[in-house]
């Protein structure tokens, strides 16, 4: 079987951007599957699109070639690349950070660049165009791998593991009794914010279940939210309306208002800069 492609993008629907970079993966090869994981990642933010990859990748059949597009440098000398990771997926991306959570979370095991003598699409007067490398380069070149046209070795060079550009990240402080850790993504829908602190991690540290727990947000070293809060399993747990601490999807520590968001209650947001500390 081919691979499936699943394709996220900044781009929305509202224009036919993504209609025509499917319409270059059918003329490519009409038998291939596309799916879409999301086109409404927020404007230019390389770092969400770097943390929805490694939040949906797995639960994917391996092999699967996922075509992730955020790309604010798009016609310049960024390098295009497929990426190949260790569980065996495929990214085709730009190299400006959007590999940076499956880098160190998952493991890149091999990245190469596009050649674009070869895996850019021609043909459609389309050959004078810089800034629309989802249709005329990423998608073709993707198409191109799933229909078996090209192996892997043929998207282009290799080039070193070591040099796939990496986005600022923090690694979680677990300690007795306190753990510190950031915020990496929201819930744009709910309204929740995930950390980077694994579950695992925050029993170790003491925190259980039906605890309640001292909660000290930050952005840039300035305090934006002190509070204590109840740690349970799920939102029915807490009154709605109420804050609290749960574990998410991907068993990281998480918190949420009941049926209310926790980021527009709060004006809370993700990314590096922000920081939280629970403590007994």
């Amino acid at each position: 079987m081919k691979p499936i492609l699943v394709f996220q993008t900044d781009f929305t629907y509202k224009e036919g951007a993504v209609c025509a970079m499917y319409g270059v993966v059918k003329t490519v090869d009409r038998s291939l599957e596309i799916i879409d994981g999301t086109h409404e990642i927020p404007q230019y933010d390389i770092w969400s699109g770097s943390y929805r990859l490694f939040q949906s990748m797995k639960f994917w059949p391996e092999g699967t070639i996922f075509v992730s597009v955020v790309d604010p440098g798009v016609g310049t000398k960024r390098r295009a690349c497929v990426a190949r990771t260790s569980d065996g997926y495929y990214v085709v991306t730009p190299d400006n950070g959007s590999l940076t959570h499956l880098k160190k979370w998952v493991g890149i095991e091999e990245v190469r660049e596009i050649d674009e003598s070869v895996n850019r699409l021609k043909g459609k007067d389309t050959e004078g165009v810089s800034i629309f490398h989802g249709r005329d380069l990423f998608g073709y070149c993707a198409a191109r791998l799933a229909s078996g046209i090209i192996t892997y070795e043929e998207v282009g060079q290799s080039y070193p593991v070591e040099e796939i550009v990496e986005l600022p990240t923090h690694e979680s402080v677990i300690e007795k009794g306190c753990v510190k850790g950031m915020f990496e993504i929201g819930d744009p829908n709910f309204g929740n914010l995930w950390t980077n602190i694994l579950l695992k991690d925050f029993n170790e540290a003491g925190f259980n279940y039906g605890d309640r727990i001292k909660v000290k947000i930050s952005h840039k070293g300035e305090l934006k939210f002190e509070e204590t809060l109840l740690f349970e399993r799920s939102f029915g747990y807490a009154e709605v309306g109420e804050a609290l601490i749960y574990n998410n999807e991907l068993m990281k520590i998480s918190v949420a208002v009941s049926q209310g968001s926790f980021a527009e209650k709060y004006s809370i947001s993700y990314g590096p800069e922000w920081t939280v500390e629970f403590s007994k």
